[in-house]
């Protein structure tokens, strides 16, 4: 049993079963990294690292110079590992092979190198997001990048985030738990302090952009009404919370309970968020700590997916919360499957 306290290193190293000592290699490599991020982000002078590019990312946003160094430091230190074929991110538009032999390489990892970006310049909670699958033997060759990449979130091997806020933590699961660390600034190690998460299985909170209000759906509309209504039984009526970065909303959600939505809305009928880099590993980590994660009509984890920067709609959180969430959806298109039928 590893006790709180002890370094990432220590507790990979006492957890790892015979063979996976390779990715609790990534694993570290990944901790390294983020180690680097959080440490320019806490100097006194950033000032070269704020504000924009002047590029435009492969989903049509402005590229932060916090998303451009993020991207540049967690591709290179996972390049330098020689444990990983393939790396794909949310800043870059196609898969990157990594130069080498990839026939002894046993992973492929998918990256948000900067979530909720935007916020850096006010001081405010940004992440990365992490997704490890396991690399399939043949598919190493330029022609199957994707092929590579395009896998359902059940295959995922590791998922985690880093949350850089007053203090930075990274939490991960390799489908045996959740666990949590955080960094210590004065020996610059990730220390045990979370162990076994267990997300409640209903919350008081709930995280959803009311800036959008004007765009979502009558099912969207009827359930923050459900859940800003008062019953005792269900705790309700839910406070809204909204940080506007993705890391941080789950964190909070993952610790204490409740729902995070994304919903797919007029304006956005194949939702916002990134299947492969946000919501598929989000998911994974919401599954081992007993939450859900869905997109109204489909478990995230289920979905076979067909593009590299798909977007799909996202209500994640405890169980309970998600299963009344999927419930409005699935309700309204029962509803007008009726409809037409008359």
């Amino acid at each position: 049993m590893v006790s709180l306290g002890c370094t990432l290193p220590q507790f990979l190293r006492e957890q790892s079963q015979e063979g996976e000592g390779e990715l609790a290699a990534l694993l570290t490599q990944i901790a390294t990294a983020s180690q680097i991020v959080s440490r320019e982000m806490r100097r006194s002078k950033p000032a070269k690292l704020s504000g924009l590019t002047g590029e435009v990312n492969v989903q049509g946003e402005a590229v932060t110079k916090l998303d451009h160094f993020a991207n540049s430091v967690f591709v290179q230190a996972i390049t330098e590992c020689r444990l990983v074929c393939h790396i794909a991110s949310e800043e870059m538009e196609e898969v990157v092979r990594v130069t080498g032999d990839c026939s002894s390489r046993k992973y492929s990892v998918l990256l948000d190198p900067l979530d909720g970006s935007s916020n850096a310049d006010i001081n405010g909670v940004v992440g990365t997001i992490f997704s490890i699958h396991r690399h399939r033997e043949g598919m190493g060759h330029e022609t199957s990048r994707e092929a590579e990449i395009l896998k359902r979130g059940s295959d995922q091997v590791a998922a985690g985030y880093v949350m850089y806020g007053p203090g930075t933590v990274l939490v991960y699961s390799a489908g045996k738990g959740v666990n949590g660390f955080t960094l210590h600034p004065e020996v610059n190690e990730f220390i045990f302090s979370h162990q076994n998460v267990r997300m409640p299985d209903r919350g008081t909170t709930y995280a959803i952009n009311h800036g959008n209000r004007i765009h979502w759906s009558s099912s969207t509309e009827k359930l923050v009404d459900h859940f800003s209504q008062k019953d005792e039984s269900t705790r309700r009526p839910y406070s809204q919370r909204w940080v506007g970065s993705l890391t941080a909303d789950f964190h909070r959600i993952l610790l204490e309970g409740g729902l995070y939505l994304y919903p797919k809305d007029h304006k956005r009928p194949d939702g916002k968020l990134r299947l492969l880099y946000e919501c598929a590993p989000l998911a994974f980590i919401a599954r081992q700590a007993g939450g859900r994660a869905t997109t109204g009509m489909e478990d995230i984890l289920d979905i076979e997916p067909t593009q590299l920067h798909q977007r799909v709609p996202l209500i994640i959180g405890s169980r309970e919360d998600v299963d009344t969430a999927e419930r409005f959806y699935q309700d309204e298109v029962v509803g007008k499957e009726k409809s037409k039928e008359k």
